[in-house]
């Protein structure tokens, strides 16, 4: 793939000044020696990699060095937000920009790379990152297919490398406190759950547009069947279209359901395993209504109650509401009420990059680990299946097989264009 790729992929970079490395006794206290610090490069640089570098730029003992993307224009803004940066902070050091992401791969001082590319670009790059020596931070969902998914968590474990999957909601007080008050049993025996997040993914049917010069449409493909552009699906708002069609994305179900699906993963205890059983309304045009089955009889519906993309549960002793605006248990003062000290307490994550950046130097699980995204990633794909198929699939999250159906088997993976490939 590295040779092929090269046939057609013309190299751009630019630096914004030199590195010069000084022993850190001459820095004094609180500074960072440009030897020990955790340089990333950053795959992908739309909308979603800004705050992400923003957030990097942050933690003094990290960087952003270098970054890739076929569209040269959010190159150019990504290489003014770096410039923005390092005014702020007043830094000193270079930013490389290529068209070709190899070139990250091949740095030999960058330590971690963030994939923040549409979902069908996340498993190559990843693993190759891997297989290069990078720790990965990965956008959510982690994976476009179950088997991907997989075989990222494979290679995370071959390579000893650390992947932080980006559902960052796990990052947050008022979610960790709402599934720790879950685990805990204040509301009771949990016997079903309420999740909105938006519609499955449709096939992607829009008509020829001319590619703009400034996008290498081919290499944006990827492993994608080939099709003609469309601004829709590149650069229609600032978070792009892409997302809605199955042969990018999941829907807006796997885009939110890696955060919302991820919580009640994460409240049920259940991040190694996963529903059993998937019902989807049998109305071909339903978008809501699927029902989600846990072995332990827990019911997980795709619903929307009223209130925006979050999270229901229902207890025997309660209910709950969360999201990213609101924290409303039935009982009003769970909310600041203090866990006691037999609670089960879950991994404190202030910062979902500093998480990242300091499991990477510890060689320890972050605290959304690639077997996370992936088990959430997994639901998300099956959910998108069922919705599809408009019948019950049965799923074994031990063998991760379906039973007794050949059809959705195959669809635990795709076919890659040529010369694309994936491998660990």
């Amino acid at each position: 793939m590295k040779n092929n790729r090269r046939q057609f992929i013309k190299h751009s970079s630019a630096a914004i000044a030199g590195i010069t490395i000084v022993p850190r006794q001459v820095l004094g206290k609180g500074f960072t020696a440009p030897s020990d610090r955790f340089n990333v490069g950053v795959i992908g640089t739309g909308a979603q990699s800004s705050g992400l570098t923003k957030r990097i730029f942050k933690n003094t003992t990290a960087r952003v060095i270098a970054a890739s993307d076929v569209h040269k224009q959010r190159l150019e803004r990504f290489s003014n937000l770096i410039t923005e940066q390092h005014t702020m902070y007043g830094i000193k050091g270079s930013f490389e920009v290529h068209e070709d992401y190899q070139h990250l791969l091949d740095h030999k001082d960058i330590d971690g790379i963030v994939v923040s590319t549409p979902d069908h670009w996340h498993a190559i790059p990843a693993i190759e990152a891997m297989k290069a020596g990078k720790h990965v931070y990965c956008e959510k969902p982690l994976s476009h297919t179950i088997n991907e998914g997989r075989m990222m968590e494979q290679a995370a474990r071959k390579y000893n490398r650390v992947l932080q999957t980006g559902s960052m909601q796990r990052s947050r007080d008022s979610f960790r406190k709402a599934c720790e008050l879950v685990r805990n049993g204040y509301l009771g025996k949990i016997e079903k759950v309420w999740v909105e997040v938006g519609n499955p993914s449709a096939p992607c049917n829009l008509p020829y547009q001319a590619t703009p010069n400034y996008l290498n449409w081919e290499r944006w493909v990827g492993p994608a069947p080939l099709r003609s552009y469309h601004k829709e699906i590149v650069e229609s708002a600032r978070f792009p279209n892409w997302r809605w069609y199955r042969e990018y994305g999941g829907g807006i179900l796997s885009d939110w359901g890696a955060h919302m699906f991820d919580i009640v993963q994460w409240a049920l205890g259940m991040d190694h395993s996963g529903p059993i059983k998937y019902e989807a309304p049998i109305e071909p045009t339903a978008s809501r209504g699927l029902k989600m089955h846990y072995e332990n009889g827990v019911e997980v519906e795709h619903r929307n109650f009223g209130r925006g993309f979050g999270v229901r549960f229902f207890g025997t002793e309660g209910s709950m509401d969360i999201s990213r605006k609101y924290f409303e248990p039935s009982q009003k003062e769970l909310v600041t009420a203090d866990l006691k000290s037999s609670d089960t307490k879950l991994y404190v994550s202030e910062s979902h990059e500093r998480d990242w950046i300091t499991a990477a130097k510890a060689g320890q699980k972050p605290i959304c680990d690639v077997e996370i995204g992936h088990r959430t990633a997994t639901i998300c794909h099956i959910a998108n299946l069922a919705y599809e198929f408009r019948r019950p699939l049965h799923w074994d999250p031990v063998k991760e097989e379906f039973k007794d159906d050949f059809e959705a088997n195959l669809r635990r993976g795709k076919q890659y264009r040529k010369p694309y490939k994936i491998s660990i």
